[in-house]
């Protein structure tokens, strides 16, 4: 067997951490193949499976959280799993990304979790609200970057499903600061190769980076914190994940366990990229081998740039290219009651998206986090709205977004997608869903 081992990473996506990965095991001396639409194929001919590009290992870096039929990627990785030996195999994905699925398995062996209740009936769920006290965490079980997560008072009511996707409660575990905050552990292998505390924004609960909390290395792990992230990430199977603990006043429980946790975070707490861990640890179990100073010296970069993996087809700007979107856009619009598909019209000059008071009423909004002041031409002192968390599906994507409410019955479109949502896509003011009634000449 060669000294030499050829890494593939399949990711259909473009991200930071698959070209960081993809760029040390360069670095270390061996071949990456990034594993995406141009250039993968699986033929089965005479019996025989074959995969193209032909690697000796396959990292799993295929994001499964923001699509509506994460099931057809889990298909895809499987299909190359029986190909190739993989890391994070989808099996174990399977499990880690559905966060009821990952808090059952912990609890089964003996790991600490928050309290928790899914049911499919919505009677079974409100009426046990109450045991939780008066805040509870209402969650969709699949969900990332804080998306399809809410912390509600035990006298609102609460839907099974949330944008097609079943949801749960959980204990809130807090203590008494100033701030919320979690611990971040990442592990790779056996070995943990960084941790950071996350703290909440203001006018927020949630720690994660995505919605603007902070962070800060730790070098000072508690052992007890240390054994769970260790046990979290062996008992789901995972070859590398980033384990969420939470300290309550009886000690730490795990949140979640991330199969695809970003990388940009920890490195900035931290100044320590697990990729070339990633990378030592694919080379390894491929045969290959790896210099273990030249791995920590490269953990001090989070080197980002274009791999020479990359397919040759692939134009230079086909990774960073949006996603067209329309003047106008079906959406589909979730809140803690439940889902709406709704027309909504896209406005670049709106810095935060906006819905109607009554649509928002209607799939459960909020609770209000914050107020915010909007101007307009008419009212030069500006106005002051209420801002609530809402889930917006567009196409496959799913964006957790602050959105502000206003009386939008006399207008054309309950809803209007500003920059907070459209910084992800390229207007097509061609584009629009057909509508009974064209735009009012007022519509802002």
């Amino acid at each position: 067997m060669s000294d030499t081992a050829s890494v593939g990473v399949l990711s259909l996506h473009n991200s930071k951490e698959t070209k960081a990965i993809l760029n040390a095991v360069e670095a270390l001396g061996h071949e990456g193949r990034w594993l995406r639409e141009e250039n993968v194929a699986v033929e089965i001919e005479d019996g025989q499976v074959s995969l193209t590009p032909n690697v000796d290992i396959i990292a799993n870096r295929m994001l499964l959280s923001n699509t509506e039929q994460p099931c057809e990627l889990l298909g895809l990785a499987k299909t190359f799993e029986g190909v190739r030996p993989m890391l994070n195999r989808p099996t174990n994905v399977l499990t880690a990304f559905h966060k009821f699925a990952a808090a059952t398995e912990l609890a089964n062996n003996d790991i600490r979790v928050p309290d928790a209740l899914l049911a499919l009936d919505a009677d079974i769920l409100n009426d046990s609200k109450a045991k939780y006290g008066e805040e509870v965490v209402y969650k969709t079980a699949i969900g990332t970057h804080g998306g399809g997560t809410w912390k509600i008072s035990g006298e609102e009511n609460v839907t099974p499903i949330v944008g097609e996707r079943y949801a749960f409660l959980q204990s809130l575990i807090d203590r008494d600061e100033d701030r919320h905050r979690d611990l971040r552990i990442y592990v790779v292998g056996d070995e943990i190769v960084g941790s950071m505390r996350r703290y909440a924004p203001d006018n927020d609960w949630r720690t994660n980076v995505a919605l603007g909390g902070a962070v800060e290395g730790v070098s000072d792990l508690p052992d007890t914190a240390v054994e769970m992230a260790l046990d979290a990430s062996d008992v789901l199977g995972l070859d590398y994940a980033g384990v969420d603990l939470v300290e309550g006043d009886d000690g730490f429980y795990v949140l979640e366990v991330n199969p695809t946790a970003g990388f940009k975070g920890l490195f900035e707490a931290t100044g320590t990229s697990p990729a070339p861990y990633i990378a030592q640890l694919a080379i390894e179990r491929a045969g290959g081998t790896v210099d273990p100073a030249e791995v920590e010296r490269l953990s001090g970069t989070l080197d980002d740039s274009r791999p020479t993996g990359i397919p040759k087809r692939a134009l230079p700007d086909t990774t960073t290219e949006p996603k067209p979107i329309g003047y106008t856009e079906e959406v589909v619009l979730s809140g803690t009651s439940g889902s709406e598909r709704v027309v909504a019209k896209s406005d670049t000059g709106a810095s935060r998206t906006s819905i109607d008071t009554r649509l928002a009423a209607k799939i459960g909004a909020g609770p209000i986090k914050s107020m915010t002041k909007v101007r307009s031409g008419s009212v030069k002192k500006g106005k002051s709205r209420p801002v609530v968390d809402i889930v917006v599906g567009i196409g496959g994507d799913r964006h957790t977004v602050a959105a502000s409410l206003e009386d939008r019955s006399h207008m054309s479109y309950p809803m209007i997608l500003g920059r907070d949502i459209l910084k992800h896509y390229q207007v097509d003011v061609g584009r629009t869903v057909e509508e009974e009634e064209a735009p009012e000449a007022n519509e802002e």
